[in-house]
């Protein structure tokens, strides 16, 4: 993973110095060493942020950075993906390695040979994941920061929610005994986010739950001063409504030059027209893709995915109210005046996950993948009155 500065990429230096700082020196009165929460919507930077900007920022302050991104693999278990990167510090990490290899009994020359296994660690494992993380800490004399990209992911199988509440324990007791473990999640729901810190049954409750500030002004003005290959420099002032309009995508704006770039009798007059113009066309291209798939949906699947859209967090799937609505939304896109019955309600549900449009956690509760696509159905006003 590159954490050196690119020129290829916005930094936002100040910003994860002082969540770098944050994250590391906890106040007493603070709960965020039960975590920090981070939330923003996908394709907003956040990644890249984390990767370029945060890690460094955390390793400049002494901290021993383990970055896991639960969306890398969609299809792994959450569960796997985080002992592996567990492992893979670890397998970095020799004196950690030794004190596990005596731990278990095996001479130190046995470390990176057949009898110790680095697959030896792990949940129901020789080796926990706390004792994993402890060794970690007591050798290499420093605070460990582990961050989860898409952290919501790990609550959608019962061995990724396994996970959590190892990471808790390690929590506890690195902050209690050693130099400290903080544990970093994010995620692009904040709905679903909110599910790991919310309930009391939940590995890091209580922890802040923040909204990851948005690409602004000073990134539009980089994207206009990268743009030195076009006839003419864009106008930052006709960019920075665009780019709230695009959701604050950068690859909405990317995508938008590069198919300037490739027009080869483009010239400087005209050219921020241009590239409004096909700015334009980008948004609609992508809603028009989602919205595609949203009308090749049965009556009752479109019916059960309005629904959820609209009531968010309080959707009770089961509800005779919900029910209700089920029919009510049926009824206005097909005319049809019928009973919704349980397993249609399951079924439908299960179609709209297959589908990725919805997501659901493993104690059941739903929520809609991409928050985005709750604003473009409000747009269509097919939210109203439900």
């Amino acid at each position: 993973m590159a954490t050196q500065s690119s020129p290829n990429i916005f930094h936002r230096p100040e910003l994860a110095r002082k969540l770098a700082q944050q994250i590391l020196h906890v106040s007493p009165t603070s709960a965020s060493s039960s975590g920090v929460f981070l939330a923003a919507p996908r394709r907003t930077g956040k990644t890249t942020f984390m990767r370029h900007d945060l890690t460094p920022a955390l390793r400049e302050q002494g901290a021993m950075v383990i970055y896991v991104d639960l969306w890398e693999d969609p299809k792994a278990d959450p569960s796997e993906v985080i002992v592996a990167a567990i492992r893979g510090a670890l397998s970095n990490h020799e004196p950690a390695l030794l004190r596990l290899a005596k731990g278990l009994g095996l001479g130190g020359a046995k470390v990176g040979g057949v009898e110790f296994s680095l697959d030896r660690i792990g949940l129901g494992k020789d080796v926990s994941l706390v004792q994993a993380l402890s060794a970690l800490s007591e050798t290499s004399q420093t605070i460990i920061v582990l961050i989860i990209d898409e952290a919501q992911h790990a609550i959608t199988t019962p061995a990724g929610n396994d996970a959590m509440f190892a990471l808790k324990s390690a929590r506890d007791e690195l902050n209690s005994n050693q130099f400290g473990l903080r544990v970093v999640c994010t995620g692009s729901n904040r709905d679903k986010l909110a599910m790991l810190k919310n309930s009391k049954d939940q590995a890091f409750f209580g922890a802040p739950l923040i909204n990851f500030p948005p690409l602004g002004e000073a990134y539009v003005k980089w994207f206009c001063d990268h743009t030195d290959d076009l006839p003419a420099r864009l106008d930052p002032a006709i960019v920075a409504p665009l780019f709230l309009r695009s959701g604050n995508r950068p690859e909405i704006l990317g995508a938008a030059a590069d198919e300037l770039r490739f027009d080869f009798t483009l010239e400087a007059e005209g050219l921020n027209e241009r590239f409004v113009a096909a700015v334009e066309s980008q948004i609609s291209a992508a809603n028009d893709d989602t919205m595609r798939v949203v009308h090749s949906l049965t009556p009752i699947q479109f019916a059960v995915l309005c629904v959820l859209a609209a009531a968010g967090e309080k959707y009770a799937p089961f509800e005779s109210a919900t029910l209700e609505k089920y029919r009510t939304a049926v009824r206005r896109v097909s005319g049809d005046d019928i009973a919704i019955e349980f397993p249609a309600v399951q079924q439908a549900l299960a179609a709209l996950q297959e589908k990725s449009l919805v997501w659901k956690a493993s104690r059941g509760v739903y929520a809609i993948e991409d928050v985005a696509l709750v604003e473009l159905l409000r747009g269509h006003g097919y939210l109203e009155q439900l």
